[in-house]
């Protein structure tokens, strides 16, 4: 414990330092003159200020801690006087040991409590209709999930299959705290009923695939214009007349990394640009910080994030109300109601398993 303890207060100790360099900066004339770095600067001091004012309030108390302890080693201060300093140590430690234990699970969260808009990308993966009736299904876990917590929910693209189900899907999610709650999500998602389409009654397994990039801001992801290239096309698929008379779709290819991302949900194709924009951004984004996590991957091998679409990481068996995450081992039985939207207990124990291997990982 003591080595992770000096690891942790060495790290608050930076951060306190770089709280005090904004600070300054934003006090300089030169900075206040440029809204971009001024703005830049506002948001990472918002985002360290919660953590600082621990990390100060931590130093108070062992401050004090240290003035009592000294008292109580003390040979010529009065027995009742020793005895307040012996209950205000008490105090003072236990302050410390909670504050502690509060800024060390924050800090091991803390770049990804810094994200909070993601892109959701939903695929049908094997079992034809009934794999794209259950993409729909997650589809509908996730948004109902974001209604419960007050995120805001908007549809980017989507392909519908013939009953009604999703080939595709893709929306983002903005609000407090989206990606270390759906950061989790990445994977194959596997679930085992007897399908819609099925007149025996027999049990299938069907598979879904789920993507969860961070969706960054403008600020964090520079494209060069020039390594993009654009194609205007045509929008396929229902549409009625516009269809065929309006180039609508818009294809963007980043050559330096061969990313390529497609867009034609919208009527507009300025609406679509944007659209691709952004979704070219996430995924440009997530490519940057795997290779970042690879670079840093024997000090933090964590689940979040990786977003490995071949790992099966959860089955829904629909016979037995059963959903088990198999990166935890936990089997729950409340399928329908986490259908329904109520993921708080799975997505807690996750998280609360992730946090421990992050704490040893320290």
């Amino acid at each position: 414990m003591g080595n992770t303890q000096d690891s942790v207060l060495t790290k608050l100790g930076q951060i306190d330092a770089r709280y005090r360099e904004i600070e300054s900066l934003i006090s300089e004339p030169a900075i206040a003159k440029d809204p971009t770095r001024l703005v830049a600067l506002s948001k990472e001091q918002g985002k360290l200020r919660a953590m600082v004012s621990k990390y100060r309030d931590y130093m108070k108390a062992a401050a004090g801690a240290e003035e009592a302890a000294q008292m109580l080693h003390d040979g010529t201060i009065e027995p009742d006087l020793k005895a307040l300093a012996e209950e205000e140590l008490e105090q003072l430690n236990a302050r410390k040991e909670q504050l502690l234990e509060e800024m060390q699970n924050t800090l091991v969260m803390a770049d990804d409590l810094q994200i909070d808009a993601v892109i959701l990308e939903i695929r049908a993966g094997t079992g034809g209709e009934e794999a794209a009736l259950f993409a729909r299904d997650l589809y509908g876990m996730y948004t109902r999930y974001a209604d419960g917590r007050r995120w805001k929910v908007e549809q980017l693209d989507f392909s519908p299959s013939e009953m009604g189900g999703f080939r595709e899907v893709i929306f983002s999610v903005k609000g407090e705290g989206v990606w270390v709650e759906l950061g989790y999500e990445g994977g194959g998602h596997r679930v085992q009923r007897v399908p819609e389409t099925e007149s025996q009654g027999r049990i299938h397994t069907s598979a879904a695939t789920v993507a969860v990039l961070p969706e960054p801001e403008e600020v964090d992801v520079e494209i060069n214009p020039d390594d993009v290239i654009e194609h205007v096309c045509r929008s396929s698929g229902p549409g009625g007349q516009n269809v065929n008379k309006v180039s609508s779709a818009i294809k963007l290819e980043h050559i330096p990394t061969g990313i390529t991302v497609s867009m034609q949900d919208e009527k507009s194709q300025h609406k679509n640009r944007a659209k691709a924009w952004r979704l070219l951004r996430s995924r440009l984004y997530e490519l940057y910080e795997s290779q970042r996590r690879a670079e840093r991957d024997s000090q933090r091998k964590t689940m979040i994030g990786s977003g490995d679409r071949s790992s099966k990481i959860r089955t829904y068996n629909f016979p037995q109300n059963r959903v088990t995450d198999h990166r935890i081992n936990l089997s729950l039985y409340s399928l329908d109601r986490i259908l329904a939207g109520d993921m708080e207990e799975l997505i807690a124990a996750i998280r609360d398993y992730d946090r421990q291997q992050r704490l040893k990982n320290l």
